[in-house]
């Protein structure tokens, strides 16, 4: 059974300490809840390549070889959400906010959720690199702190005035190291900066959707050190979130063995975090990035089964999104999609 509602905490509430090391104790956290709507479970994948890949002449079909737009096609398999990157000032357009506006509009019509992911970058934003746009460089921490704000409501409010409904809003993409580097990188007094950078775009998503529920978004989601570490981080300086999202890529290729790793280790430890984080931050959490070998089509759908089956009266797990599902090697160079020859796979059958 899934039910209706999240426990969510909404505010921490502790002193900032006047210096923290880069990887502090992890405090003692308490359990503390409020109640927060969650208007539905996400059934969701990332599709934000999808104009690109139409205005290269690919196309999509159902089982049945019948041609479907790309949306249209995943609520027919299942899916009830889906999810959009935004990049500031992209080279190729793609994902900039007339892009966004124009795949939401297709979701909207479709009666979808839709979950819009600010990466605060020209371009990809995660745990490796998070550039600061080239409109935005030799900003200084207020005035960067200015231009998310800035970012995030014009973005917003171009999806609104279009009477688009948006439910969740990542701010910052993957930011176990911050964003917005070397300013906010998450390391020494630059914690500090990174608060205020998210926290300035917590506002902006209130000022513009104040039932949105604000994502703060990290990879390695099955990773206890990692999750606790950062998330720890987070109590301690007071930076003010909705819901948790994690990242789980359970079987990348493994280069010391020679191939992809068994799923289950990962998911498994995935299925523990979700119920771990209920107890120590009583936060409600999101899978927002799934994704497996194309190649195990199979596999992938045994391994979400797992998640939606070991999940399911967890009232505080809001769902799962599947990142780019759509691609294929072939086309987009992407190895861990869902589809073969524009054709879903048997992996996303556990959506169904």
């Amino acid at each position: 059974m899934r039910f209706s509602f999240f426990s969510a905490l909404l505010l921490f509430c502790i002193s900032c300490t006047s210096s923290t090391p880069d990887n502090p104790e992890k405090p003692d956290v308490p359990s503390d809840t409020t109640e927060a709507v969650t208007p539905v479970f996400a059934k969701g994948a990332d599709i934000s390549w999808v104009t690109e890949m139409e205005a290269k002449g690919y196309k999509f079909y159902n089982a049945a070889g019948e041609e479907r737009e790309c949306t249209a096609l995943l609520k027919e398999l299942g899916f009830n959400a889906v999810r959009y990157r935004v990049w500031v000032n992209p080279a190729n357009g793609y994902c900039n906010a007339e892009d966004v506006l124009k795949k939401a509009l297709r979701a909207q019509a479709l009666g979808m959720k839709i979950m819009i992911d600010f990466h605060y970058s020209d371009s990809w934003a995660d745990p490796g690199k998070q550039p600061v746009p080239a409109a935005w460089k030799g900003y200084n921490p207020a005035e960067m702190a200015e231009a998310v704000a800035s970012h995030t409501t014009e973005m917003l409010q171009l999806l609104k005035s279009n009477r688009v409904e948006v439910t969740w809003v990542q701010v910052g993409n993957e930011v176990t190291n911050g964003m917005l580097w070397e300013t906010g990188r998450v390391s020494g007094s630059n914690i500090r900066n990174f608060g205020a950078y998210f926290t300035a775009g917590y506002d902006a998503v209130k000022s513009v959707y104040p039932e949105a529920l604000v994502v703060l978004h990290i990879d390695n989601g099955w990773k206890a050190s990692t999750v606790q570490w950062f998330f720890n981080l987070m109590k301690a300086y007071n930076v003010t979130y909705d819901v948790a999202g994690l990242s789980l890529y359970p079987s990348y290729w493994d280069k010391e063995i020679g191939g992809y790793p068994d799923w289950k280790t990962k998911t498994q430890q995935f299925v523990e975090q979700v119920k771990t984080f209920k107890s120590l931050y009583g936060k409600p959490v999101l899978l927002a990035e799934f994704g497996m070998p194309a190649s195990q089509p199979e596999e992938t759908k045994e391994a979400l089964q797992y998640i939606l089956e070991h999940t399911k009266n967890y009232d505080f797990f809001g769902g799962v999104f599947y990142w780019e599902p759509e691609s294929e090697r072939l086309r987009n160079g992407y190895d861990y999609g869902a589809f073969a020859d524009g054709r879903p796979t048997a992996a996303l059958d556990a959506f169904k």
